[in-house]
C-alpha cells in the first residue's frame, strides 16, 4: 500500500512540472491557476477591507505610473513570446496603503499593494520599480502556484513516514515527525523560498529594465535596505536572502538585464 502511494505521489510529481519564464527552472505545479487565482482574488480583497488606502495624491500616482509601465512591458513581451496565454485571469491592480511597514507584495493574478513605509527607501521611481519589478516577478512566475504544489508534495511525504513508524514505538515516532518537520523547514521549504526569491530578483531586474528603468538602481536601493537595518534574521533561518547576499547576486545579473534596458 505504502509502496503503491509513493509511486502516485511521484508520478503526480513528474507530471506537474512546468518552467519558469526567462529562467527555464522546473518548478512544482500541482495547483490550478484557477484555483490559486480565486484563492488569491479572496485573500486580496480581505486585506483591502482591512486596510486604510493612502490619501497622498502623488504617492498613488507614482505607483501607479510605475507599476503599469512595467506590466505593459512585461505584456508586450509575453505577446512577442506568444505567451500571452499565461496572463490569462491576470487583473493587474495597484494600491497604496497607509502603514509604515517597509514591505509590498504581489498576490496571485497581479493584484499589487505598496506600504507607505517603503517610499522613503526607494526614493525615486527607478527604486519603487526595483520593488515593483521583484513583485511582479513573483506573481508571473507563479511561485505561489509552487510553494502550494510544495506544501502539497511535502503533506504527501509526512504522510508516508507516519505510515513507515505506525507500527514503532511512540519515540520513535516522535523522533521521526519531528526529524520530518525539521527536514522539511530548514532543509527544503525555506532555502526553496530563498531559491524563489533570488529568482524573482533576476526577473524583477529585466522587467524594469524593459520598461525603461536601469536595473544599476537595484544595487542602490538594496544598499538603503540594509541601512534600515532589515533582514537581520540569520539566512538559514530566513525564507529571504541577507541584504549582503543580495546585493551582491545583483551585481552579477546586472549585465543580463541590461540587455533589456530601453532608456
Amino acid at each position: 500500500m505504502y509502496k503503491k502511494a509513493t509511486l502516485a505521489l511521484v508520478v503526480l510529481m513528474l507530471s506537474g512540472c512546468s518552467s519558469v519564464l526567462l529562467t527555464g527552472r522546473k518548478q512544482l505545479n500541482l495547483v490550478s491557476d484557477e484555483q490559486v487565482l480565486a484563492l488569491s482574488d479572496s485573500a486580496y480583497h480581505s486585506f483591502m477591507a482591512t486596510s486604510v488606502v493612502s490619501g497622498k495624491a502623488m504617492d498613488n500616482a507614482r505607483v501607479l505610473r510605475v507599476g503599469k509601465r512595467i506590466t505593459a512591458a512585461v505584456e508586450a513581451y509575453m505577446k512577442d513570446q506568444g505567451l500571452s496565454d499565461q496572463l490569462k485571469g491576470y487583473n493587474w491592480e495597484f494600491n497604496l496603503v497607509k502603514d509604515t511597514s517597509v514591505n509590498a507584495f504581489c498576490m496571485p493574478g497581479g493584484k499589487i499593494v505598496v506600504f507607505e513605509g517603503i517610499l522613503p527607501v526607494t526614493q525615486t521611481d527607478a527604486g519603487l520599480a526595483v520593488v515593483l519589478g521583484h513583485e511582479i516577478a513573483h506573481a508571473i512566475a507563479k511561485h505561489a502556484n509552487e510553494r502550494m504544489s510544495q506544501q502539497l508534495a511535502a503533506k504527501s511525504v509526512g504522510s508516508a513516514v507516519a505510515t513507515i513508524f505506525q507500527y514503532k514505538s511512540q519515540t520513535a515516532q516522535t523522533l521521526a515527525n519531528t526529524g520530518y518537520a525539521l527536514l522539511a523547514e530548514y532543509g527544503f521549504t525555506l532555502p526553496y523560498s530563498r531559491k524563489q526569491e533570488y529568482e524573482a530578483d533576476r526577473l524583477g531586474l529585466i522587467f524594469m529594465a524593459m520598461a525603461g528603468y536601469d536595473p544599476q538602481e537595484s544595487v542602490n536601493f538594496w544598499s538603503r535596505m540594509a541601512a534600515t537595518g532589515s533582514s537581520t534574521t540569520p539566512e538559514l533561518m530566513s525564507t529571504h536572502p541577507s541584504n549582503a547576499n543580495r546585493i551582491s547576486n545583483l551585481q552579477k545579473l546586472i549585465p543580463e538585464a541590461q540587455k533589456f534596458y530601453k532608456q
